[in-house]
């Protein structure tokens, strides 16, 4: 068996997303958000050239040759689906490998909240799922496709860099377009996706003015468009996607948002009390109070919105967390650490609660 393939079993068994390979240096993986080592040798200037030999495509040999750049996907028999980056760095050929997975999670097993489901259903609309890299919103949107896919008839289209789940038509006709692979770019792919007939478009991030224009008009045109973004917090999602656009823009991109944004979902990973994580999840909906203070530009009002929201199924971190904590889910420590107002969160395991109505829409 060759070191590449016992890294990567080892590497699925111990279920790690990602595997870093890079020459006088112990291969490491990435386990639950961390890095940590594989238990293998070091490996050599000599093992690094024999693994690209063995595995880069011959189309790709030409220009990886000129480029010291090349994305392909590696299927190891028995193992798994990787996609794969290599690299030249100091001379020498590194490898970053991410495995692509076949099991779509569900929201159960994800210990997501029951009310995120329900995004699986809807007809129209944004959905965002914000928060910092490596918190689980590739892996929400999965399960929301997932649920779709077992109960739904519908057309679904992703533009993702990279593909992290691979799907398999059920209900669902679902097709997956990898950046660099399958379509040079986000901004190529998104300029032919609403003649492909799509139902529900995945747009792997909104990056830039070009990916929020195309998910405003999807969303306009009766299309559900599934997206991520980088953001602490859920109020935060619109001013982040304001930011891309010039000054002279931001009202009608933000009166644009206010009429087709469906949901902005924030995420956490926190430590569990068996040494997982457990998701703490912001949800804000677009409900008739949320799209008002957008439409009237009081965006820093969104988060006393979410507080209150609970009857629409909207929570802050910090009801999550207080959630998490109170269910014996997470230690005290852990859920002060990763909340939003720790202040505010030791008030409420006190059991005093603040009334926040009176923020929200002012005097």
């Amino acid at each position: 068996m060759s070191i590449l393939k016992e890294l990567l079993e080892k590497a699925i068994e111990q279920g790690s997303s990602d595997v870093h390979i890079k020459p006088q240096r112990e291969p490491l993986y990435r386990i639950s958000g961390a890095l940590v080592e594989s238990g293998f040798d070091v490996l050599s200037t000599e093992d690094l050239n024999k693994i690209i030999e063995e595995i880069l495509p011959a189309h790709l040999r030409q220009g990886f040759a000129a480029e010291h750049e090349a994305d392909f996907s590696l299927a190891e028999e028995g193992v798994g689906r990787f996609r794969v980056n290599a690299f030249v760095s100091q001379g020498v050929p590194t490898l970053a490998m991410r495995h692509v997975k076949t099991h779509i999670p569900t929201f159960e097993e994800l210990r997501l909240p029951p009310q995120l489901k329900n995004l699986s259903y809807v007809e129209r609309g944004i959905v965002l799922l914000s928060g910092t890299t490596g918190s689980g919103k590739s892996t929400t949107l999965a399960a929301i496709i997932g649920e779709m896919n077992r109960s739904q008839r519908r057309r679904v289209i992703t533009i993702e860099d990279p593909i992290e789940y691979l799907f398999d038509d059920d209900q669902c006709v679902i097709t997956q377009r990898e950046v660099g692979l399958d379509t040079l770019s986000f901004e190529n792919a998104l300029k032919h996706v609403m003649r492909q007939d799509p139902e529900v478009i995945l747009i792997g991030e909104m990056r830039d003015p070009t990916s929020i224009r195309t998910a405003l008009l999807a969303s306009e045109t009766g299309h559900l468009v599934l997206s991520t973004l980088h953001a602490g917090t859920a109020d935060l999602a619109v001013p982040r996607m304001l930011d891309v656009f010039p000054a002279e823009e931001h009202d009608t991109i933000r009166l644009s948002l206010a009429g087709n944004l469906h949901a902005v979902v924030c995420q956490r990973l926190v430590p569990d009390l068996h040494g997982g994580v457990i998701p703490s999840v912001e949800i804000m909906i677009n409900t008739p109070t949320v799209r008002k203070l957008l439409e009237k530009n009081q965006l820093h009002r969104l988060a006393a919105a979410v507080e209150t929201g609970k009857e629409d199924g909207m929570q802050s971190f910090n009801q999550s967390i207080y959630h998490l904590i109170t269910n014996s889910l997470i230690s005290e420590e852990e859920g002060m650490r990763f909340a939003t107002n720790p202040e505010a969160l030791r008030m409420n395991l006190q059991g005093i609660f603040l009334d926040e109505d009176s923020r929200i829409l002012g005097e």
